[in-house]
């Protein structure tokens, strides 16, 4: 069976690269859109639960608009559901993503004037013009310049990515500096340094790194996982996760971490997996 998750396809259309696989009224090529709200949820169906969230600048692939959702397909992980069609907007793009834990949209080249949004690390921007303290994009906003970096000037160590969320609130299936869960936080630190990653833990477990010994020893970045979560190791004894036990992005040791989440019923560390680094698109 096909995972809804990755599969461009919801009974009504499908993309067209599915012809023949599955059932649908109508195979569709899409049109590309770009998220215009500072986070939008993707949700498994029209008003339902959230599955991920998408940040200000993401592309997607809209395949349907129906009663104020669009049904779409990230570009940046595969990942398929729905937003708010008021979330989308024309394409644009983008030339630099943010690269501090977050910062604010301005109107004008002026910090004292209301902030326009607030974007988290990963969301992106078209710049038309840079020089002095802001930087003006193709909207005619602007994003303090130092706050961002161009596209293909990726970070190089996720763990330290990871830890700009230390003290983020914990949200299932968030994905920002407002809030986030252990499979998000992962993607961004690994996104940020250029590195593929899809959006849910099980998937990152089956795609992302090579195998290392569940047991240890672990280096810096390696992924921990656990049935349903997720973690970076800082070195051999600790790690970086956002979790629900303390509600927030915390820094445990791992040892204590593996005993914790055994004796709560969450089992052992069923995989390990070692990232290559170095080799970012």
């Amino acid at each position: 069976m096909s995972d809804r998750r990755l599969t461009p396809a919801n009974g009504r259309v499908a993309h067209v690269s599915l012809s023949g696989q599955v059932a649908a009224d109508a195979f569709v090529t899409g049109k590309p859109a770009r998220v215009v709200a500072p986070l939008a949820d993707l949700l498994a169906a029209p008003g339902g639960a959230r599955d991920r969230q998408l940040l200000f600048g993401d592309t997607v692939l809209e395949l349907e608009r129906q009663a104020g959702f669009a049904f779409v397909r990230s570009d940046k992980d595969g990942y398929c559901g729905y937003v708010a069609a008021q979330a989308l907007g024309a394409p644009l793009t983008a030339t630099h993503w943010v690269a501090v834990p977050a910062t604010h949209l301005y109107r004008a080249a002026d910090i004292k004037t209301k902030e326009a949004a607030l974007l988290s690390l990963g969301a992106r921007v078209a710049v038309a013009e840079t020089g002095g303290r802001f930087a003006r994009t193709n909207e005619g906003d602007h994003v303090i310049a130092r706050h961002l970096r161009p596209l293909g000037n990726w970070a190089e160590d996720p763990a330290a990515i990871a830890e700009l969320f230390l003290g983020t609130p914990y949200l299932w299936g968030g994905n920002s500096r407002s809030g986030i869960d252990c499979s998000g936080l992962a993607q961004a630190a690994l996104l940020a340094c250029g590195i593929p990653c899809p959006g849910d833990s099980d998937l990152q477990a089956a795609t992302v790194g090579t195998d290392s010994a569940p047991t240890g020893p672990f280096r810096r970045n390696d992924l921990l996982f656990w049935k349903g979560h997720v973690a970076i190791a800082l070195g051999p004894e600790r790690m970086i996760h956002a979790t629900g036990h303390y509600m927030a992005v915390v820094i445990e040791g791992i040892a204590e971490a593996i005993g914790r989440i055994e004796a709560q019923g969450g089992g052992p560390v069923t995989r390990a997996k070692r990232i290559a680094l170095g080799q970012s698109g």
